[in-house]
C-alpha cells in the first residue's frame, strides 16, 4: 500500500513537472515571439523555415544586383545621353565645314574642336562606377544574376556601344577632324555619312539601356512581392500567436496550480488517513 502511494505521489510530481515545462516553454514563445524553439517541436515545419530562409537570403542576393545592375544603367543612360549630344554635335561641325561658306581658319576651329569631341568620347567610354569597374567592360558586358532563372548584362561593353562597323566613335570624330583640316570634300561627305550611321548606332544602345532599366524595375517588383509573401508565410509559421499563447499560458497556470493545490492537500495528511 505504501509503495502504491509512493508510485502515485512520483507520478504526480511528474505531471507537474511537465505542466512546469509546458508552462515555461509558453513563456518562452511569449517573450521570444517565436512558437518553435527546437526543430524536434516541429519537424515539418523547421524543414519549411528553413527552405523559406534559404529562398530569402537568395532574394537578398537578388535584390542586390538589381540595385547594382539599376545603378549601372543609370549611369549608363547619363553617359549615352553625353554621348549622343557629343555625336550630334560632331555631325554639325562636320556640316558646317562642307559648306562652301566656311573658310580654312573655320575650318582649323572646328577641326581643334572635332578632336576635343574624341577625346571625351573615350573618357566617357572609361566611365567607371562607384567601385572602380568600367561601367562598360572592356571584354564581354557583365552579366549579373537577377532571379533564380534570370541572367543578363544590364549594361551593353564599351566595344558594343562605342565601336561602330570596326571603327570606335572617337576615330570616326577623328577621320572627320581631319577632313575638316584638309578641306577635303570628298573625306568630309563620307565622315558626315559615318556619323549620322553612328548616331543611330548611339540611340539603338541607349534604347536597349533603357529597356534593360524597365526590366529592372519589373524583377524588382515581383521580388518584393515574393519578399512579402515569403515574409507573411514564414510569420504563419514560426511566429507566436499572442493572442492563442496568452490564453495557453493562463490555463497551463490554473492547471498547474490546481495541481500544485491537491498535492498539497493530499501530502498534509498522515499514514493513517491514508490507510483508512
Amino acid at each position: 500500500m505504501i509503495n502504491a502511494v509512493g508510485n502515485r505521489m512520483t507520478r504526480e510530481i511528474a505531471r507537474q513537472q511537465k505542466l512546469a515545462d509546458a508552462l515555461e516553454r509558453t513563456q518562452i514563445q511569449i517573450s521570444g515571439g517565436k512558437k518553435l524553439l527546437r526543430m524536434s517541436d516541429d519537424p515539418v515545419a523547421a524543414r519549411r523555415i528553413a527552405t523559406i530562409g534559404t529562398t530569402q537570403a537568395s532574394m537578398a542576393a537578388w535584390s542586390a544586383n538589381i540595385n547594382s545592375g539599376t545603378a549601372l544603367v543609370s549611369q549608363a543612360d547619363g553617359v549615352m545621353k553625353s554621348v549622343s549630344n557629343l555625336m550630334t554635335r560632331a555631325r554639325e561641325l562636320t556640316l558646317s565645314a562642307a559648306s562652301d561658306t566656311t573658310n580654312p581658319a573655320d575650318r582649323a576651329t572646328i577641326a581643334a574642336e572635332l578632336g576635343t569631341i574624341a577625346d571625351e568620347l573615350d573618357a566617357l567610354a572609361a566611365t567607371r562606377d562607384s567601385n572602380g569597374e568600367p561601367v562598360f567592360a572592356t571584354g564581354a558586358a557583365r552579366v549579373m544574376r537577377f532571379d533564380s532563372d534570370v541572367s543578363f548584362a544590364p549594361v551593353p561593353s564599351a566595344a558594343d556601344v562605342f565601336v561602330v562597323g570596326g571603327n570606335s566613335l572617337s576615330t570616326g570624330v577623328r577621320d572627320a577632324a581631319a577632313a575638316v583640316a584638309a578641306g577635303d570634300r570628298a573625306a568630309m561627305g563620307t565622315a558626315i555619312t559615318t556619323l549620322g550611321a553612328a548616331i543611330s548606332h548611339v540611340a539603338d544602345k541607349h534604347a536597349e539601356i533603357g529597356l534593360s532599366g524597365g526590366r529592372l524595375d519589373r524583377i524588382g517588383d515581383g521580388l518584393a512581392m515574393r519578399g512579402i509573401t515569403l515574409k507573411d508565410e514564414r510569420s504563419s509559421v514560426e511566429d507566436t500567436d499572442l493572442d492563442v499563447a496568452i490564453a495557453q499560458l493562463n490555463a497551463q497556470d490554473l492547471t498547474l496550480q490546481a495541481a500544485q493545490a491537491a498535492f498539497a492537500k493530499i501530502n498534509r495528511q498522515t499514514l493513517f488517513d491514508i490507510l483508512n
